[in-house]
Formats: C-alpha cells, structure tokens, sequence
C-alpha cells in the first residue's frame, strides 16, 4: 500500500496546516480527536452511489430465507414479533448485523480517509477463496476454519497488492484490481467445484455471495463478539498511530512511528470485519457496508472520532433495518438490504448534512449571492454620495439605476432588500408615489458603515496589487470586485499597516478611514 511504504500517492492531501498540527498534538496529548481535511468529498459522495447500485444491480438475483418460521401476518404483528426478539433466529440476526455494522462502519472510516475504499472491495473478494479452503479443511461450515482460511487469504492479498506495486510500474489500483480479480475468480471456481463434489454439509455456502442472516449459528455470533471486541481494544490502544498514519505518514516515519506494522495491523482488523461480515452480508456487497457507513459520517463532521462512532452507528442501524425488512418476506435478500439501508442513510447525508449538505450547500450559495448583490447596491450608494462630494444623504432609484447601469424593476427590489435589511430607508418621493423611478431612499447609519467598508476594501486591495504585487493600475478592478466580498477585517488591517494608513487608491479616489467603518 502507499500508506505503508510512504508513497505520497496514498496519503490524503490538503490537509489544513491547523489540522495537521492538532494531529501532531495527539501523538503526544493522546488526546482522541481530531480535525480533518475535507477534499474528497464530492467525489466520494458520487463514487459511493455509483458503486453501490453497481453491487446492487449484480446481486438483484439473490434470494434470501426468512429469519423464524413464522406464519403470514399483519405487518404490525411482524414488526411487533421481530422487535420483541424472542424467537432464537431472529436474535441471532439481530444481534448478527448489528455487530456486523459496528466492526464494518468503524473500521472502514480508516479506508474513506486515507483514500482507499477499493481496498474494502479487494478483501472482500480476496477471501472468497480462503473461505473455500476453509470448508475443505473439515468438510463442514466450521466458522472458526472458514474464519482462518478467509483471513490467510485476506492477508495474501494485501502483501500481494503491496508486492505488485513495489516490484513492478503498476500503480496501486491496477494491482488492487488485479488482486480482486483473481482471487474472486479462484474463489468462485473453488465453490462451484465443492457444490459439484459428492458429500454431505456443503449446503448454503452459496450464501457467502451475498449473505443470509437467518443462517447465523451461535458459533458465528461468538466469533463477530470476539472480533469486535478486539476491534475496540485495538482502535482505542492506537488511536493516535491511526490518526497520523491516516493523515501524515511522512510525519509518523520522522518520529519513528512503526509504520509498516501498523498499515498491516489495520489492514488485519479490515480483514477481519470482511471475514465476519460475509454470512450476514456476503463476498459481493461487503464492501459496500465498509464504505457508505463511513462516507455518510465523513460527510457530517470533520472530527476523525467522530467519524468513528457516526459511521459504527450508522452501520448497526443498516444491519438491524436490514434484517429487520428481510424477516419481513421470504424473496428479500439480507445482504443487498442491509446495503439500501446504509445507502439511504447515506442519502440523506449527503442531501441534508448541516454543512456538507447538497441542500446546505445551495442555501449558503443563495446567501451568498444576496449577499454580494446587497453589497454591490450599498456600493453604488457610497459613489453616489462621493460623486455629491458627500453632501446628498437622500437618492432616487432612477438615479441609482443609472448607476448600475440596470432597469428600475431590479433597482426597485435592490433598494427593498435594503430597507428589509434594515440597512436603509424609504423616503416619501415628490409624486406621492410610495415606490417609483423617483421615489426615494436613505441609508441608515449600519447601511453607510457597510458601503465604507466594502469600498475600502475595495480600493486598499487595488493600492496593495499595485504597490506589492506591481500590477498596472487598469489591471487591479476585476480581482478587487470580486475580493472585496471575501477579505476579513484582520487582513485588511494588515495591508492597510502594509501601506501605511494611504487615503488614497491607485486612481486617486478617496479610500474611506477606519474610523468611517467602525464608527
């Protein structure tokens, strides 16, 4: 892997120098949390759906048994009889998924942030044929042979994707593919030649395709509690080597951090929730449970732990609900439904986050936008007055429009977004007119301290091109339009110290004084 031999190619980039530094104070505070960069993740959102349909769309042709043998009844009475979990099937599924979602969704948080979630679909198939092996090494569904055979095979896998990328020119995705491919189609081959065999026990190894949670023995239930209690120890014993790891492996390596161990470590656990997670979930559709679980936290917060329990609970939520549907009717497969349960939850992520949100995202644009044009308005005013010498306090909207160069119909709706913003005021105008080309308005102290300050913006970034960075002085206007809006107080007060206090710009106009903005 990139991540474990230093490759910049697999770290995650563009990590904020503040985030980085929090990261390094965990390495000696042991504090857990952390911040993180936020580059991927429209990418993510869309490789994520694509990826799940994909794996949707290939398995439609399962089927699944019905957990319990129960009659047919009212929903209700189903959901009723599920929930009150006292049928031994429905227990073990229960309990199966939700244990299955946790060690899947925490794990895979690991893989959305350091860029690796075609690992997750390279274990999943990898393993496919240990878990052939596994059989064949006591011709029965022994959990704990099948558990060994699949985590050698696993772990093969991932030397053999490092192997291939160290000693050859492919890059690390071409040799995850290679690896995926061939250890699936060996799997695969594997299992049909044991279905064709002539011996008893071999029943429902087709189930590890794409999983059934009504197949979960009491022996697979003490394997997932094993193996997430593991998962939990070790998560929280190196907490802060994952972080680094995750984030600056250059860093990691020049304190001496045992980087190497610690990608293959994780890379066992991964192998481990793969393992674990095949009855319930299967070979196809495990990789999804890895994933979007963890995509749906990424998108909702920027704090690595935080990630982790968002993404473990949005795992046990798609495991239960998808167990919970499956039990619902004998022709819905468990695997593909716990998958549509994270992808919805996914979904809504992805729609609704607070402040990743596609919707989040428009309305702040549309903000945004209000913004700058009620700037741009109380711009316009501050020339009107400066072109008086600063003695009109009153303006028309034709005279306004005439400024901006634009209609009196888009002046007019200028002018009322001011006065609703409480940064101006309607003045009667001569003809009586309550609204018109000659009706007319006045700023209002709030409303004149905020055109200073964007013009002084304005015209200070023009005298800084000009005198810091040599642009010609007809070259300077676009970029101040469109920077006026962005720069901060702070900064502006530093170019102005830069400048030494000028009161004038490039082109001779006044720039307004600090006192004029925060009087």
């Amino acid at each position: 892997m990139n991540s474990a031999n230093g490759d910049s190619r697999g770290e995650p980039r563009g990590i904020l120098g503040s985030e980085r530094s929090h990261a390094y104070a965990m390495l000696r505070r042991r504090k857990p949390s952390a911040h993180m960069d936020l580059p991927i993740r429209s990418k993510l959102a869309f490789r994520t759906i694509g990826s799940v349909l994909a794996l949707l769309a290939f398995s439609s042709i399962a089927h699944a048994a019905k957990i319990g043998d129960i009659a047919d009844t009212s929903w209700s009475d189903q959901a009723l009889e599920f929930f009150a979990l006292e049928h031994p099937a429905i227990r073990a599924a229960a309990l199966g998924t939700l244990l299955i979602g946790f060690c899947c969704g925490a794990l895979g948080s690991f893989l959305v942030v350091r860029k690796l979630a075609l690992l997750g679909d390279t274990l999943s198939h990898a393993v496919l044929p240990g878990v052939a092996l596994g059989f064949l090494w006591n011709a029965s569904k022994d959990p704990w042979a099948i558990f060994v055979g699949a985590t050698g095979a696993g772990v093969m896998g991932v030397a053999l994707v490092g192997w291939i990328q160290h000693t050859t020119r492919l890059k690390e995705d071409s040799a995850m593919g290679m690896v995926l491919a061939g250890f699936y189609g060996l799997g695969v081959s594997l299992t049909t030649m044991i279905q064709n065999m002539v011996m008893g026990n071999k029943s429902g190894l087709d189930k590890f395709f794409f999983g059934q949670a009504a197949a979960l023995s009491s022996g697979d239930l003490w394997l997932l509690g094993i193996i997430s209690s593991i998962s939990i120890a070790l998560i929280l014993l190196f907490y802060k080597e994952f972080l680094v790891i995750s984030f600056d492996i250059g860093f990691a390596k020049a304190v001496g951090m045992p980087v190497q161990a610690l990608h293959y470590l994780l890379m066992a656990l991964l192998t481990f929730a793969v393992v674990v997670s095949l009855q319930a979930v299967g070979v196809v559709l495990v990789s999804a449970l890895l994933i979007t679980p963890a995509a749906a936290a990424y998108l909702l917060t920027d704090r690595m732990h935080w990630v982790l329990v968002l993404a473990a609970g949005f795992g046990m939520i798609s495991g239960i609900l998808g167990a919970f549907i499956s039990y619902l009717s004998n022709n819905l497969p468990t695997g593909p439904l716990i998958v549509l349960g994270s992808t919805t939850i996914f979904t809504l992520a992805l729609i609704f986050g607070p402040k990743h949100g596609l919707l989040t995202k428009a309305l702040r644009r549309r903000r945004q936008r209000q913004r700058i044009a009620l700037e741009n308005t109380l711009k316009s005013v501050f020339h009107l007055s400066e072109s008086s010498g600063f003695t009109r306090k009153e303006f028309s909207i034709a005279a306004l429009a005439n400024e901006r160069n634009q209609d009196l119909a888009s002046t007019e709706k200028e002018v009322r977004a001011l006065v609703a913003a409480q940064l101006a005021r309607h003045v009667d105008s001569e003809n009586g007119a309550e609204w018109s080309g000659q009706a007319r308005f006045q700023l209002k102290k709030a409303g004149w301290l905020r055109a200073c300050e964007i013009v002084r913006n304005h015209r200070l970034w023009e005298l800084y091109l000009t005198n810091a960075a040599q642009y010609q002085s007809d070259h300077v206007h676009d970029d101040a339009e469109e920077i006026e809006h962005l720069i901060g107080e702070d900064i502006v007060q530093r170019i102005e110290e830069r400048l030494k206090s000028p009161i004038q710009d490039p082109h001779g106009k006044l720039i307004p004084r600090r006192d004029q903005v925060t009087a």
